[in-house]
Formats: C-alpha cells, sequence, structure tokens
C-alpha cells in the first residue's frame, strides 16, 4: 500500500495507574521535550481509575507543542454531548492541539455507539448552524446549541484492530488507531496490515471519501525491538503515518522509550522521506468529503500554497462561522486566507491574481462599514494574525504595528509607557483597515487623525512586490496610503509616531432634545469654542442626543470648563464624566462576535461647519425614521493643521464627519440626498454606497487624478478592486 501523503510522527500512549497520576504527567512533558508529537492518555479499564479526560487536560497545561488526547474513549459510557464540550473547550485551551479516539470494539452495540459520538462530535462543532439536532439508537441531540466556535475541529480517530472498526473509521472517523500487539500474528503483521487498510480504503471510497482523509496510526508492541526497517516499512508500505510507543505510566519514560524518541524517529524519518518520491508528504490538511462538496465553483483551492493551506478556512470548515461575515456585514466567502508573515501575504495575493474573475476582500480587524472585507463566493484575505505591537524607538516614540492588531490592544501596550495613539471610537477596529483610510478619534482635535502618525508603512502591491514607503522612499505611495491605501495594496506593517498622553477626561452626556435642528447648530457653535484638547463624538436620534468627548487633559477644571458648554444646550438627564487612561476608553466595550447580516447601508458626508441648512435636512432624516444611527464627529484643531496635499485625505477643512445608518437603501437616500446638498466631501470608511460617485466626492479633482495616475501604475489590472476603486483610463477592469 502507498503512502497516503502525510508527513510522519511520533508519539506516545501513557497508561495511567491511579496510584501514579504525577509520574504519568512527568513521563508526557519529558516524551515532548525528546521529540514527541503526540502524547496519548488512554481511558482504563478499571472503574476506579483516573478519567482519561481530566488526564489529557491537565496534560495538556503542561506541554506547549504536542498534540495530546484522550483514547479509547468508550462511547457508551458518557453522553457525546458532553464529550464534545469538552474537546471543543480543550481544543481552545491548548491552542489546537486536541484530539480523541473512540473504542470500536467488534460488540455492534459499540460500534454504532461511535458512529452516532461521531456525528454528535460534528454537528456540536459546526456553528454555522443554529441548533443541532440528531436522534441515534445510544447518543442523540435534542437541538443543542452548537459550540464553542473553533477554528480547526478536534480530529475525531476510532480505535480498532479488526476490520469492522477500520471500515467504519473510512466512513466517518478522521484517523485510525491499530494495536499491533493486537493483531493475529507477528510474522503475518503485514498482511493483516494490509487487510485492514484495505478494508478502511474500500470503505471510504464507498462512502465517497477520498481515503486520505484518514490517518492511520499504529501502536508498537511492547517488547518491539524497535526494528528501523520495520518502522520504515509500516509507513512506507502500509500508509502508517503515526507511530505510537506504549508506554508504562507508572514506570515513566524507559531508556527504550526515550532511544527510540531522540534517535530512531529521527532516522525513519528520514528514511520515510528518501524512500519516497520528493514531495509525497505534506502537511497540507486533506478536508473531508463532506466539506469538500460545499466549496464554491472557480476556486482552485488544491492549489492554495503550501504555507497557506493549513490556516485557510472554506465555507465547510468549524471556523467559517466566525470569519465568514464582519461586524457588520453578511458574507459567504469561497475561501479566507489567513496569512501569518509577510511571505505568505505575497503568496496570498499571487493566488487572487491567479483569481481575479472573483471579488476580492482584504480584512484587517472586520469592523469596516463598508463592508467589503467579505463577499459573496470570492476570497478574503485576512492580515489578522499580522498583529505584533513593538517599540522601536523609545525616545522618538516610534511605533511597529502590524494591520491586524487591533486598536484595544494598541492603547493596552502604549499606556504603560503614557503614549497613545488616536484610533476611532471602538476597540474592537483593526489597525490596518484604519490606518490606510484616515482614522477620526476621540483623539482626533487634540492630535489629529490616525494616518498623521504613520512614518513608514510596508506594503505587498498588486504584483507581489514588498516596498517600504516612507517621506524618503516611494513618498508618492506613501502620500497616498494615508487616506487611500485600499486602491493599492496590503500593508504588512506600520511605523507610527505615537503622542505622549496621561489620563484624560471622558464624558458620557445625554440630553432631551425637543428641536433637533436648533440643537445642531448650537452643538456646532459650542465645538467650534471649544479648546482643541477636547473631541466631542453626537448620537442624535428622536427627542434624545448622547454626547461622548474625551478631553486630553487629567485636570479636573480644564475638563469641567471644556464640558460645561455642552451641559448648558439642553436639559441634561444624564450624565458620567471621569479621568481615566485612554486604553480604558478603547477597551470600555466587550469583544462581540462578527455576525453581521445583510449589506450595511450607510452614508458619510464631510462639512465645514453646522449650517441651519444642514441642520434642518438632518432634522428632518432623523424624524423620518429612515435612519436609525445618525452620528457627527468633530473634526477640525490638530486636523486641519496638515495641509490639504499631503495626504490623500484631503479635506482637511472640515469640522464635522456625519455617518447615517438605515435598513433600507432606498429610504436612507431618499432623505440623505437633503442633507448631502450641503456637503463638502465624504469620508469613505463610512460610505457603503458602490456608487462611483462617491470616489468623486471622497477625493478633489487634483488628489483623485493623483491616485488615478499612481494606480495605472501600480496595480494597472485593478486586483485591488473591490472598496471604493479608484479605475484611470489606462486600468484594466475585472475579468
Amino acid at each position: 500500500m502507498p503512502s497516503y501523503g502525510h508527513t510522519l510522527r511520533f508519539g506516545v500512549e501513557v497508561r495511567a495507574p491511579a496510584a501514579a497520576p504525577g509520574v504519568v504527567v512527568e513521563a508526557a512533558v519529558l516524551a515532548e521535550q525528546l521529540g514527541a508529537d503526540l502524547v496519548l492518555l488512554p481511558e482504563g479499564e478499571d472503574e476506579g481509575g483516573l478519567d482519561a479526560w481530566s488526564l489529557a487536560t491537565w496534560t495538556a497545561g503542561r506541554t506547549t507543542t504536542a498534540h495530546v488526547g484522550a483514547t479509547r474513549l468508550d462511547p457508551l459510557a458518557r453522553p457525546a454531548s458532553t464529550l464534545a464540550r469538552a474537546a471543543a473547550s480543550l481544543q481552545l485551551l491548548s491552542g489546537e492541539r486536541a484530539l480523541l479516539s473512540l473504542a470500536a470494539g467488534e460488540d455492534p452495540r459499540r460500534l454504532v455507539a461511535a458512529e452516532e459520538t461521531v456525528a454528535v462530535l460534528r454537528a456540536m462543532q459546526d456553528t454555522s448552524q443554529p441548533r443541532a439536532p440528531l436522534r441515534g439508537t445510544h447518543q442523540h441531540l435534542d437541538g443543542a446549541e452548537p459550540g464553542p466556535a473553533l477554528d480547526r475541529e478536534v480530529p475525531v480517530w476510532l480505535h480498532g484492530s479488526h476490520e469492522k472498526a477500520a471500515a467504519l473509521a473510512g466512513r466517518v472517523a478522521d484517523g485510525w488507531m491499530v494495536d499491533l500487539a493486537e493483531l493475529s500474528d507477528e510474522r503475518d503483521q503485514a498482511q493483516e496490515l494490509a487487510r485492514l487498510t484495505a478494508a478502511l480504503d474500500s470503505a471510504a471510497t464507498g462512502a465517497g471519501r477520498d481515503p486520505r482523509e484518514v490517518r492511520r496510526a499504529a501502536v508498537l508492541r511492547a517488547d518491539d525491538p524497535l526494528d528501523t526497517d520495520g518502522l520504515v516499512a509500516l509507513a512506507v508500505d502500509h500508509g502508517i503515518s503515526v507511530l505510537v510507543l506504549p508506554v508504562d505510566g507508572a514506570a515513566g519514560l524507559t531508556a527504550r522509550d526515550r532511544y527510540l524518541l531522540e534517535r530512531i524517529a529521527p532516522t525513519v524519518r528520514e528514511r520515510v522521506e528518501d524512500a519516497l518520491p520528493p514531495g509525497t508528504l505534506t502537511d497540507r490538511p486533506v478536508r473531508r468529503a463532506d466539506v469538500r462538496a460545499r466549496r464554491r465553483p472557480g476556486i482552485a483551492y488544491d492549489e492554495v500554497p503550501e504555507s497557506l493551506a493549513g490556516a485557510t478556512v472554506e465555507p465547510g470548515d468549524s471556523a467559517f462561522a466566525r470569519v465568514r461575515s464582519t461586524y457588520l456585514r453578511g458574507g459567504d466567502p469561497g475561501l479566507v486566507l489567513r496569512p501569518g508573515t509577510v511571505g505568505e501575504v505575497v503568496e496570498a495575493v499571487g493566488f487572487a491574481r491567479s483569481h481575479r474573475h472573483l471579488p476580492l476582500g482584504i480584512r484587517s480587524g472586520g469592523h469596516g462599514i463598508s463592508g467589503r472585507s467579505t463577499n459573496d463566493g470570492g476570497l478574503v484575505i485576512d492580515v489578522g494574525r499580522l498583529d505584533d505591537i513593538t517599540v522601536l524607538d523609545e525616545a522618538a516614540r516610534l511605533v511597529r504595528i502590524g494591520p491586524g492588531a487591533r486598536w484595544r490592544d494598541v492603547a493596552t501596550a502604549l499606556q504603560p509607557h503614557g503614549w497613545a495613539l488616536s484610533s476611532g471610537d471602538y476597540g474592537g477596529v483593526g489597525v490596518g483597515g484604519l490606518a490606510t483610510a484616515g482614522g477620526i478619534g476621540f483623539l482626533g482635535r487634540a492630535h489629529g487623525l490616525t494616518i498623521d502618525h504613520v512614518r513608514a508603512v510596508e506594503m505587498v502591491l498588486a504584483d507581489g512586490s514588498l516596498v517600504r514607503a516612507s517621506a524618503t522612499e516611494h513618498p508618492e505611495l506613501f502620500w497616498a496610503v494615508r487616506g487611500a491605501g485600499a486602491n493599492f495594496g496590503i500593508a504588512v506593517a506600520f511605523e507610527f509616531q505615537v503622542d505622549q498622553v496621561g489620563d484624560v477626561g471622558w464624558a458620557q452626556l445625554a440630553f432631551q432634545v425637543d428641536d433637533a435642528a436648533a440643537y445642531l447648530q448650537a452643538f456646532g457653535r459650542v465645538v467650534a469654542a471649544t479648546p482643541r484638547r477636547t473631541t466631542p463624538f453626537l448620537i442624535l436620534s428622536r427627542g434624545v442626543a448622547h454626547v461622548m468627548a474625551m478631553v486630553d487633559s487629567s485636570d479636573p477644571d480644564e475638563i469641567v470648563a471644556d464640558l460645561q458648554p455642552f451641559a448648558e444646550i439642553a436639559p441634561l438627564v444624564q450624565q458620567q464624566v471621569v479621568v481615566a487612561p485612554y486604553a480604558a476608553v478603547m477597551n470600555m466595550f466587550p469583544e462581540s462576535p462578527h455576525a453581521g447580516r445583510g449589506e450595511p447601508v450607510s452614508r458619510s458626508v464631510l462639512v465645514r461647519e453646522i449650517t441651519p441648512a444642514f441642520a434642518a435636512a438632518s432634522a428632518d432624516l432623523i424624524a423620518s425614521g429612515a435612519a436609525h444611527w445618525y452620528q457627527i464627529r468633530s473634526v477640525g484643531g490638530a486636523v486641519a493643521d496638515v495641509p490639504a496635499d499631503a495626504t490623500a485625505f484631503a479635506h482637511r477643512d472640515a469640522g464635522f464627519s456625519l455617518t447615517v445608518m438605515g435598513a433600507d437603501a432606498g429610504r436612507v437616500d431618499r432623505w440623505f440626498d437633503r442633507v448631502r446638498a450641503h456637503a463638502q466631501g465624504l469620508y469613505l470608511s463610512f460610505e457603503s454606497d458602490p456608487d462611483p460617485a462617491r470616489v468623486v466626492e471622497a477625493f478633489p479633482p487634483a488628489t483623485l487624478e493623483r491616485l488615478r495616475r499612481l494606480k495605472a501604475e501600480l496595480d494597472p489590472d485593478n486586483l485591488f478592486r473591490d472598496n471604493f476603486p479608484i479605475v484611470h483610463h489606462g486600468t484594466r477592469s475585472a475579468s
């Protein structure tokens, strides 16, 4: 039997006597240190013995790299739903190192129970469904809620040294374990293995599966003379890819055990690789048939680069429910690539170039209101794993930040230094999207936009090249990235010069509002007269106004002085004013799952001032009920200190940014167009209308023409086209 392509692994199965649990765990830890890839804890036959799952959980906490699991679990001994929760919990706690193996004896009852347990485990890990109904003879679910959500399912193996167990593993399991000591005759071991693997392969094929979906594992004989030739033959001739050494838990690792892990295992690995054609063995996951059945057309799934394959998410994967949507927008992409290095980003872009017929979303945090970081049936490149935060120069306050970091984490990392970086109003937002678009935040009037602090950016361009852009390196790209970066590539690192910021004043005020137009005009006047150290945001609905304001000062007198004029605009019905670190504000809302639904309807404009006409049109919009969200962010101050042509974000004279959200685009636009008539631009990050006119409104003519020239040079095939494309007459459209 040829190899099934799985890389060779070595493991130990440490039997656990009740009298020596500490010895068992120490043996497991030592085995990992000696190179074991797996540490397995079998369920004991003694009813008064140790619980294998508890022991596996404790062992996972003591180890760092080896996969850890409970084996030989009796499928009749416990509810499968309980086992599913425990397995998923261990998978999360261990960093995706959990596995389990069910004992599949020849007893028909146990075989049926094992098959039903596998079905329950799969159903409970499929969080794309709200409920998991499943009824069997021995195991059933009565509409249980699946979860917790996982990035990777827990592998489920079956353990049995007979044909029925092998066949069942071929039909339903991720792996099959055979005890070599249980085969009929050691001299006929090869013949027995060939018969069992043939039964497994035949059953897998009959069930519409690829036999490669099932890993083969062999538990060695306790008295095996450690014949290297024999171990190599198990892998090369029979497709065994996991060799498990039985260990006496009472005695710990013997000299023989250590010798196998330290000396024999590396030799066997090397000889197996030499015996097979180059490239035969791979860590590329082989997805089950039911997962492959949910693949979307037009995507070369099996051609995903090797470096990306392990972290890629397909529609049938357990992680898909967590990555399909963004914070606000529902999505159903065909493939989500999650590179963890710059080199992997380059490979992801190359894969996207070969799939230009598909939509392409680029995602850092997945919070963007524009909603372009997901799609239907296309590709998503998610850089969330590039999340390092590193201080480069303490004296210069220069910090390197990955695009996948969240602003809550950035604020937390900067706080011990007495630093902060203005970053929107919600800590769950990713760095990449905000730092290439603008960044209108609570420190804006005091310290400017987020992009005003960028000193360099590293970016992978459409052709796969990695460039560093700064004031002296690729200066035109550096100009464009700060305000229109989504059109030119994928940022993989930023260098920011952050601000010295101590504790700040943070206010949340609520007012009774009888006349929305009058309130808006008064709010505008107060903001214009307020010192730039204070940045207020306003959320206005029918009858109520909420003001959130940050004062870049820890002096209570200064805080009260800046806030008092706002308190006098209308009757104050609720207030909270505190002195707190900026990081506390960025962390005030808990992280929530990204489970958006539908297409967001969001509209944006920038205005220099709140005029009576703008206020009246806004009041009519609010009264119409067409919008459930009306927010004004104050800009000006330090934002206006930057020349209009210094960055692609050119509307430096804007005093306010308005965002409106509703459920029905036609109804929202009917009222919002009257507000738009009084605007002088818009902020694309808060706009979801794909009309090309929005791009024209976002960038003044000279800025837009400059961007188009650069687009034609750096992305002539318009690869990055899904987030408000800046199309030049020389830029080729998507084919």
